[in-house]
């Protein structure tokens, strides 16, 4: 949140399905993730965890396990993650990237660790559509952008104070998940200037004094 620009609201951009599962096996072995408070949603309906995804095939949405959110749930994550990660001049909001697609996978997939996750996001969902109503519209992303970003932030400042008290707990697990969803992303990984396995100097071989140590001779 601490980007400066917010992109206005737009319809969610999608990404395949195998792509989505890659995503999520990729973030889970490189960023951790606050387990939130275990809220009591309903569990995903998938019975046992089975194979995992053969991530060589192209699935369609609900193909492997059933995915959980719905048009307007997927319009409101939109919103939410362009608010925590908007666009700027050199990066595209998160929302450019299918990151409500992460999102949505992440918290659909029928293993332990994920579970609090989808509780928690779920009950947040639900609970800024009340805050819509208390402020007199039907749903939050009818709300106007100054309204919706100084609740995003009063929710921030309620998880600084205590992460896991809700609804700041819900907030900080959907921060963590967007941010660490954007940045596991090509485009999220040159924001923050990672380079990856990518040669800093050119390279010309061992040095010279290496190789007569080694009486060694360089390839032609």
């Amino acid at each position: 949140m601490a980007r400066s620009e917010k992109n206005p609201n737009r319809s969610p951009q999608r990404i395949d399905r195998r792509t989505a599962i890659q995503w999520v096996s990729a973030a889970a072995a490189t960023f951790p993730l606050s387990r939130g408070d275990s809220f009591a949603a309903a569990a995903p309906s998938a019975t046992g965890y089975g194979p995992d995804p053969d991530l060589t095939k192209v699935y369609q949405p609900g193909e492997l396990w059933p995915l959980t959110f719905s048009e307007s749930q997927r319009t409101l994550v939109t919103v939410l993650s362009d608010i925590i990660m908007p666009a700027d001049e050199t990066s595209p909001a998160a929302s450019e990237l299918g990151v409500p697609d992460f999102v949505d996978e992440w918290i659909s997939s029928p293993y332990q660790d994920q579970k609090p996750d989808r509780n928690s996001i779920l009950k947040g969902l639900d609970w800024l559509e009340e805050e819509a109503k208390r402020n007199g519209v039907d749903h939050f992303v009818s709300l106007d952008a100054e309204t919706q970003l100084k609740i995003c932030q009063d929710l921030a400042i309620e998880a600084k104070k205590d992460r896991r008290r809700f609804p700041g707990s819900f907030f900080y697990t959907l921060r963590n998940l967007v941010a660490g969803g954007y940045y596991t992303t090509p485009e999220g990984m040159r924001d923050i200037g990672y380079r990856g396995n990518v040669a800093m100097v050119e390279w010309n071989g061992p040095p010279q004094e290496v190789l007569d140590r080694l009486e060694l001779k360089p390839q032609e």
